[in-house]
């Protein structure tokens, strides 16, 4: 059985969260990086308002071929209450026909991350939601979040799949 971690991540708490599951789990990992600027106070602004509308927006990669995988982490911070639009943009260019999906979401607040708009997104695509599961990150170490994402690998027996 082959995984692989699909994921975005733009200030390095996903991307910390990602690379422990891979080591854990034994996955490939494929970062996705979005080429618009989001950085700055206007910029946040109307990145929190893109993720809300699920706007789509340029990546790199632009195309990920799954064949090869049977299970595809999808992991993406929250942006007001929502996927990133890497991150969806991503999830409607894959075939994830015949593919067992396990998403993921990191958030600084306590409270709704909206993952159920994702899983509709990988369903319409042809995945099978198999789990899924949100990191409340606000004011964590780096290994607080280590820690917290290991245990939740035991919780959710991640390494079933």
């Amino acid at each position: 059985m082959k995984r692989v971690i699909i994921y975005y991540s733009q200030g390095g708490t996903t991307d910390l969260i990602a690379k422990t599951l891979a080591k854990h789990l034994n996955a490939d990992l494929i970062r996705i990086y979005d080429l618009k600027n989001r950085e700055g106070l206007r910029n946040k602004l109307i990145s929190s308002i893109n993720a809300f509308r699920e706007t789509k927006t340029e990546i790199i990669p632009a195309q990920v071929d799954l064949r090869d995988y049977d299970t595809i982490y999808f992991g993406t911070p929250t942006w007001s209450r929502n996927p990133t639009p890497a991150i969806l943009t991503i999830v409607d260019r894959c075939d994830l026909r015949t593919k067992d999906v396990i998403l993921f979401a990191t958030m600084d607040n306590r409270g709704n991350s909206n993952i159920e708009r994702l899983e509709e997104k990988v369903k319409l695509r042809g995945g099978r939601v198999i789990e899924s599961f949100s990191i409340q990150t606000k004011d964590k170490s780096p290994e607080k979040l280590v820690n917290d994402a290991e245990a939740m690998i035991e919780i959710k027996d991640l390494k079933m799949y």
